[in-house]
């Protein structure tokens, strides 16, 4: 259950969504047919241990909401209050999404990631005002709002979720505590005029990792996620932290080493994912491996890393100086730790 009752979730999301969140992909038995109870107990520790205080528990990768609950459930019991749960809301349909939901609520997550399910096709911002407080209304639990090009929105309006649109949701739905601003994305334009009009009422979260630290320069930014940084170690959550606290410089410094990783992330997610839409999260799963957490296979469908891909990302690492393992690549699909 929450910490905070459903009309304070603002006040608590001031007070407590801080600094960064790592992302946790579940991990799975070598058949495929349950959840790696110690692969995942080792995945939420070294997020940790790097300094990420939230995580998402993400759910697209071919999850049920019952086992979904059960990942959360061991996530919570081996954070304790150390790391913020975030439940994502990426099922198939609103029912199993809201469904999905009540369960994490009482198996330990804190806060919602809404993301809205490929075969949802508004024409219309009602249809997607109406989807999002069906499910605001449905749960007790902060909501962090995500406006991306991901879903297709911009048939509705060019932003995907127009300035109107965000101001009603935020009037009718008290819980929504957060905005994870991405419209217009890879362009700046959405977390500018999110934080513009917003930032006195919600948190607004710059995910992007190589846009929130030059940002944070004009931008008092407390929260980043949830996105693809753990596999840079804790070079984030420090590189974060220094920002926020007024060492800018510092964090600048940090951000150019890193640079390579950076740059090898942006060419593999372009070269084998640009233009579809879908995140890969065997890539994913394949970059955080490299920095030591749990890697092993994920259930079909899943997108595949070619060697390529996987020479480039640990090169990246290399280059940038940040930990990676010398595990051979054909180590990744059985994982540290195959059950």
């Amino acid at each position: 259950m929450a910490s905070y009752k459903k009309a304070d979730a603002r006040a608590w999301a001031r007070e407590h969504l801080t600094g960064c969140s790592a992302v946790t992909i579940p991990s799975y038995s070598a058949d495929l047919k349950r959840l790696n109870e110690r692969g995942i107990r080792h995945d939420i520790e070294l997020a940790m241990e790097f300094g990420f205080r939230y995580t998402l528990l993400c759910s697209e990768v071919a999850i049920t909401p019952e086992e979904n609950a059960q990942f959360t459930a061991w996530a919570r019991e081996t954070a304790g209050d150390r790391l913020g749960l975030f439940f994502h809301a990426a099922f198939g349909t609103l029912t199993e999404n809201i469904e999905a939901v009540k369960l994490a609520e009482q198996a330990g997550a804190d806060i919602v990631l809404l993301s809205y399910p490929p075969q949802f096709w508004p024409t219309t911002e009602q249809e997607i005002y109406d989807y999002t407080k069906t499910f605001c209304d449905a749960t007790d639990l902060a909501v962090m709002l995500f406006p991306i090009p991901l879903w297709g929105f911009e048939r509705v309006h060019p932003a995907g979720m127009s300035l109107n649109l965000v101001r009603r949701l935020l009037d009718d739905c008290p819980n929504i505590a957060a905005i994870k601003s991405e419209q217009g994305f890879p362009l700046p334009a959405g977390i500018c005029e999110m934080y513009h009009h917003f930032r006195d009422e919600v948190v607004i979260s710059c995910p992007i990792e190589g846009d929130a630290i030059p940002l944070m320069s004009l931008m008092k930014l407390q929260f980043s996620g949830t996105s693809n940084t753990a596999w840079m170690s804790g070079y984030y959550p420090r590189a974060f932290e220094l920002a926020h606290n007024g060492q800018w410089e510092e964090a600048m410094a940090m951000y150019w080493k890193v640079n390579p990783a950076r740059s090898a992330n942006g060419a593999a997610a372009q070269t084998y994912a640009g233009g579809t839409g879908v995140l890969n999260r065997t890539m994913w799963k394949y970059q955080d491996w490299l920095a030591g957490f749990n890697g092993g296979p994920l259930r079909a469908p899943a997108m595949r890393v070619p060697d390529r891909i996987m020479k480039t990302l640990r090169q990246g690492l290399v280059a940038s100086g940040l930990p990676v393992t010398a595990d051979p690549d054909s180590a990744f699909m059985a994982g540290r730790f195959p059950c």
